[in-house]
């Protein structure tokens, strides 16, 4: 089994391509009309809810399995066919290969890779669905939430009971399960991969008070660019942490890293007056 410190930085690094990964896309016009920015409370909602229901009945951690079970592949196929940058619908053909090593190889590295895929494209859907329904200012204020929540639980010891309850909560017949994220001697909570979807499907839509042209879409992909390396960075910092305690709230990486993206956004304003100033140069 592989130890514990190349196990937890990969799956830093899975958070990192998960940010990269998603592409900007129309949204559906289905969830326009369910836009809103109460939808910004599911981030934070995600984890009190499910910690709440796994603490109060334990059996629902199994429900909770076969939910993922159910919900994962088609949602990491659409992920594969149409959300990913080069996606190509027949790409979603990928996710029966992954889920068969998944089922086959429950205890081993590439079983265990293949269902880590399934469930970090599963949150790449996700991640655009909400994006999709919320307005950008309200949802990176639920990133920040959901973080902020995600420390408080580990800080009080409220998360670590649930989780483990859930960490080993399967499906009949040894299917994969796909509600956490096992990976050698490391283990995270689905809601790691969701946030950091999450924030990659923020970072790769064209701002509202940004320009509208294709000229944007390259200037997004240089924020997700940046995004993923401020957290692979930011994680490998924090999994120092691991000196000193058990459980870390592996969201905490990931929201820094978009704040940090946005910090370092100039502001509509001094776009414009950057551009008037360089037509006059050049005039």
């Amino acid at each position: 089994m592989l130890s514990f410190w190349p196990s937890i930085a990969t799956l830093g690094l899975v958070q990192a391509t998960l940010v990269a990964l998603p592409r900007a896309r129309q949204q559906p016009v289905w969830v326009e009309r369910l836009r809103g920015p109460w939808w910004a409370l599911v981030p934070a909602a995600s984890i009190a809810v499910v910690i709440g229901v796994v603490e109060l009945e334990s059996s629902s951690a199994t429900w909770l399995s076969y939910l993922a079970l159910v919900a994962v592949p088609p949602l990491a196929a659409f992920a594969l066919g149409a959300l990913v940058h080069g996606s190509r619908p027949i790409w979603g053909c990928a996710v029966l290969p992954l889920f068969a090593l998944a089922w086959a190889s429950p205890g081993a590295l590439a079983g265990e890779a293949a269902a880590v895929a399934l469930s970090g494209l599963a949150c790449v859907t996700l991640g655009w669905l909400l994006v999709s329904a919320v307005p950008a200012y309200w949802l990176r204020l639920g990133v920040y939430a959901m973080a902020a929540i995600d420390t408080i639980y580990v800080s009080a010891d409220l998360l670590q009971g649930p989780n483990a309850v859930l960490n080993v909560a399967a499906p009949a017949a040894s299917l994969p399960a796909l509600q956490s994220v096992h990976l050698g001697s490391a283990v995270m909570g689905f809601g790691d991969l969701f946030i950091a979807a999450l924030v990659g499907s923020l970072l790769a839509q064209p701002r509202a008070d940004g320009p509208k042209s294709a000229a944007e879409l390259p200037i997004s992909a240089r924020r997700q660019r940046v995004g993923a390396a401020l957290t692979v960075g930011l994680a490998l910092g924090f999994d120092l942490l691991f000196f000193a305690v058990d459980t870390l709230p592996a969201t905490v990486p990931v929201a820094v890293a978009l704040a940090l993206v946005e910090g370092r956004r100039p502001s509509p304003g001094a776009t414009r007056s950057t551009s008037i100033a360089w037509r006059k140069r050049c005039s």
